[in-house]
């Protein structure tokens, strides 16, 4: 009741003021009693329906003018690099969000607002609560935001982040769900374990495919294999720490330094390569072939969507749930050069232990 009586603003006390009446005379008026009159003003109590009525009937007003809702408090993801700067409206988790704008692997995404001057400025009638956020570093992405779309009465957003940059941000509440690529058969649980790393939080993994990791290389090096790659010399372009391709570099690198220029994300590894910035790089097979540059396998990855069991209820979550396991969206995985569609739509859920076990 608490939580709910500091969402509506009262002019109670105005009201009562304005008329030079104390506490017990405005009880003695409408048969309140003066301590629920005082939890009214204080904000401690919602006053019923009959009191209400009571209330406006007294002080000779609509009710509407005696209570109204409080906007909600909006606040930013992260500050906004300047002004103006448009943004993304987003609810979280019961939190009203403002992200800002950034290159989306979904291409140009429809803003609902400019901020600028310290004030925001609506551009769409866009409802925060039927958009979903998700932070992954997924080149296919596009198809299931794409099959989302049609399939829900709802919007994507995806924010393009690391494995471990996305459970960040998932972390601090400020996105629904982050994927994360870090398991493979040597480590068939990493995935599981960076969630209970991070996150520290009980939740699902949704698999979405298991696909192939390795290098990509600028065509015509004539390098076949893991051992005659490391031998070249070739001119690598690198990924930051915490990313899945970083971890397949170092397994690649055996120790040595890691290249000094970096690329945010797998397409732009592939980029660095084709415009001839490196010679080589860790990516994805289905990257690799859009690129058209040849790739050695390195290893096989499990790509799962992290959901917090706090999201678990969501209309906006348990559509994503249908819209990965549907018909559709596997017929689509299962044309994707190195993607495995077998196990999508597999969930597992991440326990965490009790801080006294």
């Amino acid at each position: 009741m608490a939580e709910e009586a500091t969402q509506i603003r009262n002019r109670v006390k105005e009201f009562r003021e304005g008329r030079g009446w104390s506490q017990q005379e405005l009880a003695d008026r409408t048969g309140l009693s003066r301590t629920g009159i005082s939890a009214i003003e204080m904000g401690k109590l919602v006053p019923s329906t009959v009191a209400a009525l009571m209330l406006s009937r007294v002080f000779g007003c609509k009710v509407e003018e005696l209570f109204q809702l409080n906007a909600p408090l909006i606040r930013w993801a992260w500050p906004p690099a300047k002004s103006p700067w448009r943004y993304w409206q987003v609810v979280v988790g019961g939190k009203h969000l403002l992200i800002p704008v950034e290159p989306s692997p979904l291409g140009m995404v429809p803003h609902d607002g400019v901020f600028e001057d310290g004030k925001t400025f609506a551009s769409t009638s866009s409802d925060p609560f039927r958009t979903l956020v998700v932070a992954c570093c997924d080149p296919a992405i596009g198809l299931l935001a794409a099959e989302y779309a049609r399939m829900t009465p709802f919007r994507m957003l995806v924010l393009s982040r690391s494995s471990r940059q996305g459970l960040q941000l998932l972390r601090e509440g400020v996105v629904h769900i982050a994927g994360l690529h870090l398991a493979e058969s040597k480590a068939p649980d990493a995935n599981a374990a960076v969630v209970r790393e991070i996150l520290n939080a009980p939740a699902t993994l949704l698999r979405v495919a298991n696909w192939q990791s390795g290098v990509m290389l600028a065509p015509g090096l004539g390098l076949k294999t893991i051992a005659n790659l490391t031998a070249s010399g070739v001119r690598w372009v690198g990924r930051e720490p915490g990313s899945g391709a970083r971890q397949v570099l170092d397994e690649v690198l055996k120790g040595a330094p890691p290249p000094a220029l970096t690329a945010k994300d797998h397409r732009g590894v592939a980029e660095a390569v084709r415009s001839g910035w490196a010679e080589a790089g860790i990516s994805l097979r289905l990257v690799s072939e859009e690129a058209g540059l040849d790739f050695i396998s390195v290893r096989e990855e499990a790509y799962d969507l992290c959901i917090p069991e706090s999201h678990a209820d969501d209309p906006r979550v348990q559509a994503l749930f249908d819209v990965v396991r549907s018909k559709s969206f596997r017929h689509l995985l299962r044309e994707l050069p190195g993607y495995d569609g077998s196990v999508t739509g597999d969930s597992n859920p991440v326990t965490v232990r009790a801080a006294n076990e």
